[in-house]
């Protein structure tokens, strides 16, 4: 794209953020709309691992890690951030030859995979048989991230809209123009990117374009300040954990997906009885009786869509409109948003996005 031209990304998470910023650091003028907040959706009660583990496709495994490549270069910037870490994961399963089948799988294309039977700062008793350790695995807090990033992209003269509202795309000829909101606002650009979680498919649903979307309900509990020795994210039978800012740890899991209550305007609720079940899940994990506490909840929609498989590019049936739609959107946050500005600033598509273009899904 020559000088002067203007984008308009839709979305305040961080494939948003990180396209805008990427943009806004080529010389591409940007403004972001966001519906709330920055960090409010689906990037605010994330996990957030990075991670490339157990089988995926080739293609899936490769991005994946260019993924975790680019965060190890912005934790080389700044080791002592405590909100970007990279201290390994634990994983297990009830069924140990499942474990030993996902090593094998996780070893024969080079991801660094061990088994192990013990993990310092985990409770011996609460051990399975064997795990799986992934020592280059780490995680990443999506809201500080954002923060970091949004301060680079306005620095750069970037303009953030939030509490816009929901957004739609605007055309001309069957060409994306830019966005109005539900107030009325509207956004020119030269081009338009629809980078809006678990809301994607029904934004481009306006213009004709079927993403099939499996989004499940999910819950992210940040926990208060806790004295446990735990660093790895841990993936388990009955919870997930990782560190966080402020010596608190992220819990999350899906067995009570089906007690997550949503409502016509798309809000969430859980019985708080959950929310101390999954606590009591993280506690029985670590070793010197810590409890961890829940301090909060966030609940709403996961980004996942219909084929599991990352949604990257440009509309081919509304030119200049580019969407990102993704479950990984942590381990992508960075890659994805790097790639995807240097397509709308070239007009030429990266290979490495390819196989997950949006047009797989047309008839």
């Amino acid at each position: 794209m020559t000088a002067g031209k203007h984008v308009v990304v839709v979305g305040g998470g961080v494939l948003g953020v990180s396209t805008a910023t990427h943009l806004q650091r080529d010389g591409v003028a940007v403004t972001l709309v966001t519906e709330g907040e920055l960090a409010d959706g689906a990037s605010g009660r994330s996990l957030s691992w990075l991670n490339s583990a157990g089988t995926r496709s080739a293609a899936y495994h490769a991005l994946r890690m260019a993924g975790i490549d680019r965060y190890r270069t912005l934790f080389a910037q700044d080791p002592g951030r405590e909100w970007l870490r990279f201290d390994g994961g634990l994983h297990w399963s009830l069924d140990e030859d499942a474990m030993r089948d996902r090593h094998r799988a996780e070893v024969a294309h080079g991801y660094d995979s061990k088994l192990v039977s013990d993990h310092p700062g985990l409770d011996p008793a609460a051990f399975p048989e064997v795990a799986v350790h992934n020592p280059g695995e780490g995680w990443v807090s999506l809201p500080h991230l954002i923060e970091h990033l949004a301060a680079e992209f306005t620095a750069l003269g970037g303009e953030i809209v939030t509490g816009a509202g929901r957004a739609s795309v605007t055309t001309a000829g069957g060409v994306a123009t830019g966005v109005t909101t539900a107030g009325g606002q509207r956004f020119e650009g030269d081009a338009v990117v629809v980078a809006c979680g678990a809301a994607t498919p029904d934004v481009v649903a306006e213009l004709g374009v079927t993403i099939p979307d499996a989004s499940p309900l999910s819950m992210l509990v940040l926990t208060e300040p806790a004295e446990a020795a735990v660093k790895a994210v841990l993936n388990t039978p009955r919870v997930a954990l990782r560190p966080n800012p402020g010596g608190t740890f992220a819990l999350d899991h899906h067995w009570y997906e089906d007690r997550i209550t949503e409502a016509a305007d798309g809000t969430c609720s859980i019985d708080e009885s959950v929310v101390k079940e999954l606590a009591a899940e993280a506690s029985a994990l670590l070793d010197g009786g810590v409890t961890l506490t829940a301090a909060s909840w966030k609940l709403g929609r996961k980004p996942i869509p219909g084929d599991g498989e990352p949604v990257f590019g440009e509309l081919s049936a509304v030119p200049r409109c580019h969407v990102a739609f993704t479950h990984s959107g942590a381990t992508l946050g960075l890659i994805a948003g790097e790639l995807l500005a240097g397509e709308i600033r070239t007009g030429e598509p990266h290979p490495m996005l390819e196989p997950f273009r949006p047009d797989r899904f047309r008839p």
